[in-house]
């Protein structure tokens, strides 16, 4: 049976009378790629934030492997194993891949003296894990010379490190290339065998749909929609479902592949 890692319950947020989310319900299991999807103010920025611990939930329940967590936090998030590589991805890229990887958690001997022939190697597995193949990088590669989806491979490698089980990728593949995005999804593809979890968000339709195996359109506040890849089809069948939402007259969502008219009668 498939291990549920985190679960959210009639979630909601508002400000004073505002709803930034209103009733959300939403999960991620274990091993999945998840795409988050929905325009400018559908309520993904919120949401994160609320897995993330940043700002709490006016009302609902977040469980964490089946159990019902309360005083929900930042702490609380990384402690069930939950990571966000935000857009900026927060790297220092005028240090090394190592530096990247321990910032705040430097590995120690005995004595409490650096140990860095022991972030050498963690470092080099790491890289190995994520699919950081080219004899080019080293550990002591300076991010700074990295192009954006090896820096994304960085941020992975340094998610998995903190022992994420569920690492929140926020528009990773803004401004990125074809080749620089096809690295973003070989890294996620390396993290998911693993055995880790990846809610990925984008604009970029396609690109959600090519790494995701299910999705979640929000529109407004609320999840609008929530399919398996098989269900929905095609990416095109889901650009048509999400302009509906923006434009809910008129557009006409194409059939999904096999669909028969007369089933439909």
């Amino acid at each position: 049976m498939v291990e549920r890692l985190i679960e959210l319950k009639s979630i909601a947020k508002t400000y004073g009378r505002v709803f930034a989310v209103g009733g959300v319900n939403f999960h991620v299991d274990r091993g999945e790629v998840v795409g988050l999807l929905g325009d400018n103010g559908a309520g993904k920025s919120t949401l994160i934030k609320i897995l993330a611990g940043a700002i709490q939930p006016t009302s609902g329940e977040i469980l964490v492997r089946g159990k019902r967590e309360t005083h929900w936090s930042a702490s609380r998030s990384r402690d069930a194993g939950i990571e966000t590589v935000f857009q900026d991805r927060a790297l220092c890229v005028q240090q090394t891949i190592i530096r990247n990887i321990f910032l705040g958690r430097e590995l120690t001997n005995a004595l409490g003296f650096l140990d860095s022939a022991r972030e050498r190697a963690e470092a080099e597995r790491l890289m190995r894990e994520i699919g950081f193949t080219s004899k080019v990088f080293s550990p002591d590669s300076i991010v700074g010379r990295l192009s954006g989806g090896e820096r994304q491979g960085v941020a992975l490698a340094r998610a998995i490190y903190n022992k994420a089980d569920l690492i929140v990728m926020d528009e990773p593949t803004t401004a990125l290339s074809l080749t620089e995005t096809e690295k973003v999804f070989r890294f996620v593809r390396a993290v998911r065998s693993g055995g880790r979890s990846v809610l990925f968000i984008g604009h970029n339709i396609h690109h959600v749909f090519d790494i995701a195996e299910r999705f979640v359109v929000m529109d407004r506040g609320t999840v609008a929609l929530q399919a398996t890849k098989e269900e929905v089809g095609s990416a095109e069948r889901l650009i048509a479902y999400m302009e509906r939402l923006a434009h809910p007259q008129g557009v006409e969502i194409p059939p999904s592949p096999g669909h028969r008219p007369e089933a439909a009668a």
